[in-house]
């Protein structure tokens, strides 16, 4: 029998139109005489098509594994997983608490310095209490200014002066009420995906140069003029530092099944540096996850395959947990 796939996609974030995308690059990767996929496309008000998952064990026979391909908000901070938990579906990636851990741009970063792990400096504000002035006495320019939970670098911006500084924190409110700025790095910007449960392993990484100031929202889904180096411009001993660092980042914010870490490294100190870590990375034609594990030798399709067997792995573990005395 074919195993039955539901595909969970859209959503209520600012990331809709790359979870489509991604999404559609999934589906025609699934090989159609081992897998029978059913969609389940979420809009951008949170109506489900053709109808919701619902909370229930036993609910869903017709569902062997959800694959959620939802990016930001509502997809990846752990509402999702949780409705995955109740319906006692099998589901591929993190659970809720790595997710909402690792979608928490501040609780990483928290989590990753309490583990000993490099993170850049930063201060965090609430949407009502926007200080630029005193957030400039802190922190030298330039700054970046990030909502807190968020990806795609929506709501993402690098700030000079104080002008700047005050338009990215009011821009950076509207997407969340939590914000996050932290020091600019001048450097180089990397991504490491890892994949796998208790044992995880690291890919090659890979070197994105960006065609602008940032890699922002425009450069890595629009202006398609990026440019990625994999395997990454790096000695051999820097290459497994950050496979290390991705690793130890990814044990130390629970996560499993895959997530792709990003990194900076600072050119005047040559220091890296984990900036995020993402558990539903991007699966479009373009995206680096999928990319970085072919290159390392697993390719695409098989890829889709490890993740599936990763979540039927985690959810047969679950069954002999004790849930009552």
């Amino acid at each position: 029998m074919k195993t039955r796939v539901a595909v969970v996609y859209g959503g209520r974030s600012g990331e809709h139109e790359i979870s489509l995308r991604s999404a559609e690059s999934v589906i025609a990767a699934l090989d159609k005489d081992r897998y029978e996929v059913k969609r389940y496309l979420i809009g951008k008000d949170g109506r489900w098509n053709p109808g919701p998952i619902l909370p229930e064990p036993g609910a869903h026979p017709e569902i062997d594994v959800v694959f959620p391909v939802l990016h930001g908000t509502f997809g990846e901070d752990g509402t999702m997983q949780g409705l995955f938990e109740l319906a006692d579906l099998p589901y591929v990636g993190a659970n809720v608490l790595a997710s909402a851990v690792s979608m928490d741009k501040d609780v990483m970063k928290r989590i990753c310095r309490d583990a000993g792990l490099p993170v850049v400096e930063c201060l965090v504000l609430n949407r009502e209490e926007m200080d630029a002035e005193a957030v400039a006495r802190q922190l030298p320019f330039p700054l970046f200014v990030k909502p807190a939970n968020l990806g795609s670098s929506v709501g993402i911006s690098k700030a000079h002066d104080m002008s700047e500084l005050t338009a990215a924190l009011k821009t950076a409110a509207e997407f969340d009420r939590k914000v996050i700025v932290e020091r600019g790095i001048e450097g180089r910007e990397f991504e490491c995906a890892v994949l796998g449960n208790e044992d995880p392993a690291a890919s090659v990484p890979c070197e994105i140069l960006p065609s602008r100031e940032f890699y922002d929202y425009e450069d890595k889904y629009l202006l398609n003029q990026a440019r990625i180096d994999l395997p990454a411009n790096l000695t051999p001993e820097e290459t497994a530092e950050m496979r290390r660092l991705a690793v130890a980042c990814y044990l130390a914010v629970g996560c499993e099944g895959m997530g792709r870490v990003d990194f900076l490294r600072e050119t005047s100190t040559g220091k890296f540096y984990i900036n995020e870590i993402n558990t539903i990375p991007g699966f479009t034609s373009i995206s680096m996850f999928p990319k970085m594990w072919e290159y390392t030798g697993i390719p695409y399709s098989q890829l889709i395959d490890r993740l599936i067997e990763l979540a039927l792995e985690r959810h047969a573990q679950k069954t002999v947990t004790r849930f009552t005395r």
